[in-house]
């Protein structure tokens, strides 16, 4: 980012923080009056924090002040550093938990900044599961997938999954809320939702009894990473010796252009089912398979979707949308 045998320019937080120096960065950080001069520095320790996240160190607290900004830009640039942080070094973000649950339980917030926190709190606790205690917090991300905007809602099943991911305990008393979404019309929120059935049938396969029709539904879902997830759920049933209905044939839930992920998945089912004496494919049906796998799929569905987002606003943006932003007119 800067030239190592110049000193660090007294107007760039990221170049003073990026040097070791947080004290100068912080009080450079107050001195920045003006909206767009925040916005750009917030910007700039965004992409400091994809390239050198370890240099935040203590700074959450610092920046967590700029999630109460007046100007809603800077909130939500704010909110997406601290998504970059929780991503790479979730222990930095600890000391403004409580401001990003903030952000995200105020009904008058706008909705892209509550979906990025949603997303930074389920980063954490993906890896520090005891970090986020508050069970308002799980109160609002499973409320809110009623009501919110298709972006939030998103972000919402993404932290749900992030938290089932950490701790699959937190979720098994959730089962039959969470499958009251499974037909969201957002895909993202279908699979999401989906593994984090899955994770918490890992540990309480017993639980998905009360998922069980919502989770057969989906077997015939348009998209095959959901359908993987949901024959991954059901086959995790399955195995448990819970009292279920039979589960529908297998047979035309993967066809042969069907990618490994939904066909490794079929095969398990099979398998737990006893139509398949098989080996089971390895990195199926444990929490850790779940994990690793999460990350390619959700890069598999958005590739498949094509939509992006305005780097200005958040607004999401479908394939083919015009070169400029229709809410802020930014081009993107």
């Amino acid at each position: 980012m800067t030239d190592p045998a110049q000193p660090p320019s007294p107007g760039r937080p990221a170049e003073l923080l990026a040097a070791g120096d947080r004290e100068g960065a912080a009080a450079c950080l107050g001195r920045l009056d003006d909206a767009d001069a925040r916005k750009r520095a917030l910007r700039e320790l965004r992409n400091l924090a994809e390239e050198r996240p370890e240099a935040f160190g203590d700074f959450a607290g610092t920046l967590a002040t700029f999630l109460d900004d007046e100007e809603r830009a800077v909130r939500l640039t704010t909110a997406k550093l601290f998504v970059a942080l929780a991503q790479s070094v979730p222990d930095v973000v600890l000391p403004a938990v409580e401001s990003l649950a903030d952000r995200l339980a105020d009904d008058g917030e706008f909705y892209y900044v509550r979906g990025r926190c949603a997303e930074a709190l389920g980063y954490v606790t993906l890896e520090a599961p005891g970090a986020v205690e508050d069970p308002a917090v799980l109160a609002d991300l499973r409320v809110g997938l009623s009501f919110d905007e298709p972006e939030v809602r998103e972000k919402l099943a993404k932290g749900l999954a992030c938290v089932a991911l950490g701790d699959p305990d937190r979720l098994r008393h959730l089962v039959p809320s969470l499958a009251e979404h499974l037909d969201d019309d957002r895909v993202l929120v279908r699979y999401h939702l989906c593994t984090a059935l899955a994770a918490v049938g890992c540990e309480h396969p017993e639980n998905l009894s009360e998922a069980a029709d919502p989770l057969r539904a989906r077997l015939a879902d348009e998209s095959p990473y959901v359908q993987g997830r949901a024959v991954e759920a059901v086959a995790l049933l399955a195995r448990s010796g819970a009292p279920a209905d039979p589960v529908p044939g297998l047979g035309g839930v993967a066809d042969d252009d069907a990618p490994p992920f939904l066909t490794d998945r079929v095969r398990f089912a099979r398998a737990s089912l006893g139509d398949d004496t098989g080996r089971t494919p390895d990195g199926v049906g444990t929490v850790e398979s779940i994990r690793r796998g999460t990350d390619e799929a959700v890069a598999a569905i958005r590739s498949t979707d094509g939509d992006g987002e305005c780097p200005h606003c958040g607004l999401e943006l479908p394939d083919g949308a015009p070169p400029m932003c229709p809410r802020c007119g930014a081009p993107h």
